[in-house]
């Protein structure tokens, strides 16, 4: 138990101030306090210099990784202003470096950086925080100023003087503490994936990425795509996309709720279909939305929306055949997105996401609408795009039916005894050997399983009537726990293709997990009734284990004749009378026999389990067409040959009849 503080007062609440609102909780700005947040607390000073060169300020950004694992970003904007602000009575150093929630991009009027990436006025000054020592060199309005900070702290001041070059522009260079990082190392792969993305979203703007790989020995990479992302879409497809790669841009002006004001929106997509190739990238303010948001909801939509229609309009679809989903467009599209706002929403200061409202509404209504033109222009493209849709829904299908009947399958060889109520499984995993009794209830499971071979004998009850799988529908058969139940136990699954089967995999005799399937039930009416029921539901969703001749009926005796020295069984009326004549002259009782349930287990074991002296009729194909054609007319919708029958046979059977 923990221990009872000593006090809790009004002293108790404590306020983190400057450096420490960073230094003790990095996570909450960074999103980690490990590699990832140290990754990107470095992102946050490289996404300045590219928001200056975005307005209009500087065409180079050299990004320089050291051996000792400090990092160096410079660019030739115009310079961070560093010197005194008259409004808020301060310098702009201590605003940038050294105050959260402080900058030049809060007015979204202002088009300056109308589309910044950094907004929030956190990421610079929360990297200064989060350093073991920042140095910072800015040359503008014909001064060089530099600034020394450590751990947080500055050290010295501003210091200025002239400055040695025309060149405007910031240079700054820090080491991230490991006292707030668990991990400094940004890896090499790191810097070349950000720097490669930045420069897709930045057509023409050139990324210098200089690695130190031994003392004062740089690797160079220089990343620049003049296009934008329409280069780079090409450079994914490669030579042979399915079709030419497209780029739509538009603006729009809107708000998220009718009580905000409204922003502007500009929005950029380059994409083509490919059967090689598949990848989905969106970009917010030149901000890699790793897990998409806005932009990534209105591509789902849009695409599978407007494919789907022109599937519908051309019948591309077959009888039945359900629609494609957005997974099926995805795996043969390449598409990249670019958007910028003026307002943006991130899921949190990762940027790893947005939420506008707005970005998302006027994203898909503008790609429906390219999309729509975009097929009736180019119909080769719009039925080479459907073709391959569809080949990726069938495929997509298909492996999923066979990954459920390899899952059915091996479920299948789990512990049935644990998974249907009531089954009794034998101990021999050998399918030449194994038997299954199929019995008529519970009464009659307890006599079998004490009268059964354990070792290759298994007995499943069924439990009241099975339905009549003649006139039911599937729907109806599949949701039947006593068929569906019989059906686990066989494991050879159905020979029936319908959505109501989604539990049971499709037929293989291979997976069948029985040599005889034997049906054992009382010797009356309700017995045979039961029989003929179980007989035609094997009949209709697995007649192969019919025609192969697995499917059994055991024969019980309807008379036990005992004398003093044996007692015999009488399977009809006629094996009765010939045994009453070879005892003539003994004296013996008759009796008829009882259910199966009530009966002995060393009766049931002689007469309907040991396979050397019970009575088993093997069902042959011929006697399931025959029962199936009986059945389906006393039982089925065959009215007119039911009313035919009982004319031609009712007579035959007017003792038995109760008209009482």
């Amino acid at each position: 138990m923990a221990k009872k503080q000593q006090e809790y007062g009004n002293e108790s609440i404590t306020m983190l101030k400057g450096p420490d609102k960073v230094r003790k909780r990095p996570a909450v700005i960074f999103g980690s306090d490990g590699p990832d947040g140290c990754a990107h607390s470095v992102f946050e000073v490289i996404t300045n210099s590219i928001d200056e060169a975005r307005a209009g300020f500087g065409s180079k950004i050299i990004i320089t990784r050291f051996l000792d694992q400090s990092i160096e970003v410079e660019d030739f904007g115009r310079g961070c202003p560093v010197d005194w602000n008259s409004t808020e009575e301060r310098y702009n150093w201590e605003l940038v470096y050294c105050e959260l929630y402080a900058g030049a991009k809060y007015d979204s009027a202002a088009d300056t950086y109308a589309y910044s990436l950094g907004l929030n006025g956190l990421g610079l000054c929360a990297t200064q925080f989060a350093s073991e020592y920042m140095d910072v060199t800015v040359i503008r309005d014909g001064q060089q100023y530099t600034l020394h900070f450590e751990k947080g702290e500055n050290i010295g001041g501003l210091k200025k003087e002239p400055a040695a070059r025309k060149q405007t522009g910031t240079k700054t260079r820090w080491k991230p503490d490991l006292e707030v990082f668990t991990e400094i190392a940004v890896s090499d792969e790191w810097f070349r994936d950000v720097l490669k993305r930045q420069a897709v979203v930045n057509p023409n703007l050139l990324f210098v990425y200089r690695n130190e790989v031994t003392p004062g020995k740089f690797e160079t990479n220089e990343f620049r795509y003049e296009n934008g992302i329409t280069d780079y879409v090409t450079e994914i497809v490669g030579e042979k996309p399915l079709t030419p790669v497209q780029f739509w841009s538009a603006d729009r002006k809107g708000r998220d709720r009718a009580d905000r004001g409204d922003y502007k929106v500009k929005l950029n997509v380059a994409f083509a279909f490919s059967n090689t190739v598949q990848r989905l990238e969106y970009y917010h303010n030149s901000s890699w939305l790793e897990h998409g948001g806005s932009p990534d909801d209105a591509v789902k939509r849009a695409f599978t929306a407007q494919i789907d229609a022109f599937l519908k309009n051309n019948n591309r679809y077959q009888k039945n055949e359900s629609k494609i989903t957005f997974a099926d467009v995805q795996d043969c599209l390449v598409l990249v997105s670019s958007s910028f706002s003026t307002v943006a929403s991130y899921a949190n200061q990762t940027k790893k996401a947005i939420t506008n409202r707005f970005i998302y509404e006027a994203m898909t209504e503008f790609l429906k609408h390219q999309l729509e033109v975009y097929f009736t222009e180019n119909p080769d493209d719009a039925a080479r795009i459907a073709e391959q849709v569809l080949i990726n829904k069938r495929s997509r299908e298909n492996a999923e039916r066979t990954r459920l009947n390899i899952k059915k399958k091996l479920s299948g060889n789990l512990d049935l005894s644990n998974m249907v109520p009531k089954f009794v499984d034998c101990r021999s995993k050998d399918t030449d050997k194994r038997e299954l009794y199929i019995v008529e209830g519970d009464s009659a499971l307890g006599s079998v399983k004490m009268a059964r071979d354990a070792e290759f004998q298994a007995v499943i009850p069924v439990r009241g009537k099975i339905l009549n799988c003649l006139k039911a529908d599937y729907a109806r058969i599949f949701k039947s726990e006593i068929i569906t139940d019989l059906v686990k136990v066989l494991g050879c699954g159905v020979e029936v293709t319908t959505k109501a089967n989604k539990e049971l995999a499709t037929f293989s005799l291979d997976n069948l997990r029985w040599n005889k399937i034997v049906i054992c039930t009382d010797a009356d009416e309700d017995g045979f009734h039961i029989r003929t029921l179980i007989l035609t539901m094997i009949y209709r969703l697995a007649p192969t284990l019919i025609r192969e001749g697995y499917v059994y009926i055991a024969e019980s005796p309807l008379f036990e004749i005992t004398t003093k020295d044996r007692t015999y069984f009488a399977y009809d009326e006629k094996e009765r009378v010939k045994i009453l004549s070879m005892i003539e002259g003994q004296k013996f009782t008759l009796q008829r026999s009882k259910g199966l349930g009530e009966n002995e287990a060393e009766m049931m074991a002689l007469t309907t389990m040991n396979p050397e002296t019970r009575r088993i009729i093997r069902i042959t194909p011929e006697d399931a067409e025959a029962t199936f054609e009986m059945f389906d007319m006393l039982l089925g919708d065959n009215l007119a040959a039911r009313k035919d029958y009982i004319a031609d046979n009712g007579g035959d059977y007017l003792d038995l009849a109760d008209i009482s």
